[in-house]
C-alpha cells in the first residue's frame, strides 16, 4: 500500500481531535443543565419560570436520539417530581432511568415499536389538564421514532413513503412536510393532546435554521405546511407512482378540505407552549473551531446551513481547498475549514453509505495528489445512514490506497457504496451511539 505523506498521520489525527471537540460542545445532559435549574421549587427554563406549586403533576414526553440523555438530566434536576414520563428514542441509544419510561424504536425507518411508542405518548398527553406541566424532549430523529399514521393509513405506508423521500433527493423540510401531514402526532398535534396543559419544549436541532416546526415534524409547534405543498413536493421529485396509493389519495383528499389540516398558527392549543433550543450545529462547529485554532490552524467557519447535493457540496468544499493552497484565500494555511448542515444523496446504485461517506468519497477523487489536505465529514449522532459509521475521513492517497487492493473509487462512488470502500482502507470514522445529533461536521485541514 502506498504510504502516507509526512505530515498526513498527524492531520488526520487531528480532524478526529476536532470532530471529538465538535460533538462534547451539544452533549446533551450538558444542554440540558446549561438551561434549566431548580430553586424554591422553581424551574427555570432558558430563565422562564415555572412555579411547580400550581402543577399538579409533571410530565416528560418526546422522542428523537437524544432523547435518553436529555431525560437522565432532566431526572436529576426534578428527581421525584416527575409524575409520569416516555421518551421514545434510537435502538442502542437508552441509558438507565428512574422516572420517565424509554421505548427504543427504529430508525430512519420506523417500525412497530415506534408505533407503540407514540400511540401512548398521544394517550399520556390526553391525561393532562390545566395542572399539568409537560415537559416535552425533542431531538432529531423523532420524525422516524414517533410514527403514529394517520387515519386509514398503515405503518407498511409510513415506511415505504420514508424510504422513497430518503432516496428521491429531497430536503429534510420536505421530507417533514409531508410526514406531519401523514400522522396523529407530528405538526402541532402532540401540543393539541396536551391542551390545555402548559407545555415547556427543550429542542436539541439537526435542522437548518433550526426551524422548530421540521424539528422531529414539530409535535407541538404551529405548522406552515400544508395538505397543496405535499404534492407540490411529490410532483417536483416525481415520485407519485412510486409512494403507496393510500399515501397519494389521502394527501389528495386532504388538500380539497375533506381531512382538517394541522394546527396553525394563532390556535389557542399553542398559547401555554413555550420552546428553548438548548444546542444546534453552530455550537459544535464553534467549539471545533477553538480545538483546530490550539492545534495551530487558521479557521474558517463556512456555514452551519449547508444544504443540497453531496457531490455538489463536496467539489465546492474541495475547490476551497485548492484556491487556499493557490493563492492563500479565504485564509492561510495550515489552515482548517469547517461547515455544518445536512445534504442529500439521490440514489443511483444500490450500495451502502450514506452522505458523510459519500461526501468523503467524492472529495478523495478531487483531491487526488493535491498535497496535504485531509477531508473529514460525519453525522453527530454517529451514524451516517443506514451504518455503523458516523461517516469517513481521507487524503490524498486515498484513491491510491485504495486501487492497491483492486477498489476504484469512481464506481464505488456511482454505485453509492461508500462504506465497504472506507471500510476495506480503515478509513471509517466510528464512535457509537453519541446521544446526541445536530446535523453533520466537515472538516478540511490544508497544510503548504
Amino acid at each position: 500500500m502506498t504510504r502516507e505523506k509526512p505530515g498526513i498521520r498527524e492531520m488526520r489525527d487531528h480532524a478526529r481531535d476536532i470532530f471529538r471537540h465538535g460533538l462534547g460542545a451539544v452533549d446533551p445532559k450538558t444542554c440540558i443543565y446549561n438551561c434549566c435549574c431548580l430553586k424554591n421549587n422553581i424551574l427555570k427554563i432558558n430563565n422562564r419560570p415555572y412555579d411547580l406549586d400550581k402543577f399538579e403533576r409533571i410530565m416528560v414526553l418526546g422522542g428523537g436520539k437524544a432523547g435518553a440523555s436529555m431525560a437522565s438530566a432532566l431526572e436529576d434536576i426534578l428527581k421525584d417530581k416527575i409524575t409520569t414520563g416516555l421518551v421514545i428514542v434510537k435502538y442502542g441509544h437508552a441509558e438507565p432511568l428512574a422516572n420517565i419510561r424509554l421505548v427504543e424504536a427504529g430508525h430512519p425507518i420506523p417500525d412497530e415499536n415506534g408505533m407503540a411508542g407514540a400511540e401512548a405518548l398521544q394517550e399520556t398527553a390526553w391525561t393532562a389538564d390545566e395542572k399539568t406541566l409537560v415537559i416535552v424532549l425533542i431531538s432529531g430523529g423523532g420524525s422516524a421514532l414517533m410514527a403514529l399514521p394517520a387515519p386509514g393509513l398503515t405503518l407498511a405506508d409510513k415506511q415505504e413513503t420514508t424510504r422513497v423521500l430518503l432516496g428521491c433527493g429531497a430536503c429534510i423540510h420536505e421530507i417533514n412536510t409531508i410526514r406531519k401531514h401523514l400522522s396523529r402526532i407530528k405538526g402541532g398535534l402532540l401540543a393539541k393532546a396536551a391542551y390545555p396543559a402548559t407545555l415547556a419544549v427543550l429542542v436539541l436541532s439537526d435542522v437548518v435554521g433550526d426551524d422548530l416546526d421540521i424539528i422531529a415534524s414539530g409535535p407541538a409547534v404551529a405548522d406552515s405546511g400544508s395538505f397543496a405543498q405535499c404534492l407540490d413536493i411529490i410532483k417536483a421529485y416525481k415520485i407519485q407512482k412510486s409512494l403507496p396509493e393510500a399515501v397519494v389519495q389521502y394527501l389528495e383528499s386532504g388538500s380539497r378540505g375533506n381531512i382538517p389540516e394541522t394546527p396553525k398558527t394563532g390556535d389557542p392549543v399553542f398559547d401555554r407552549v413555550h420552546h428553548t433550543i438548548t444546542a444546534g450545529n453552530m455550537d459544535a462547529l464553534l467549539s471545533a473551531e477553538k480545538r483546530a485554532r490550539d492545534l495551530g490552524y487558521h479557521t474558517l467557519v463556512l456555514s452551519s446551513m449547508i444544504q443540497g447535493e453531496t457531490l455538489d457540496t463536496a467539489k465546492v468544499h474541495t475547490a476551497i481547498a485548492r484556491e487556499v493552497l493557490a493563492t492563500g484565500h479565504p485564509i492561510k494555511p495550515p489552515a482548517c475549514i469547517l461547515s455544518g448542515g445536512e445534504t442529500v444523496v439521490t440514489l443511483r446504485g444500490d450500495g451502502k453509505g450514506g452522505r458523510n461517506q459519500e461526501f468523503v468519497l467524492a472529495a478523495a477523487l478531487d483531491i487526488q495528489n493535491l498535497g496535504k489536505v485531509v477531508v473529514l465529514s460525519a453525522g453527530t449522532d454517529g451514524t451516517d445512514g443506514p451504518t455503523d459509521a458516523a461517516g469517513a475521513v481521507c487524503d490524498p492517497d486515498t484513491v491510491k490506497r485504495a486501487a492497491a487492493l483492486g477498489l476504484g473509487a469512481k464506481e464505488f462512488l456511482r454505485q453509492n457504496n461508500a462504506y465497504p470502500f472506507f471500510e476495506a482502507i480503515s478509513d471509517l470514522v466510528k464512535t457509537g451511539p453519541t446521544l446526541t445529533n445536530v446535523m453533520d461536521i466537515r472538516i478540511m485541514l490544508i497544510r503548504s
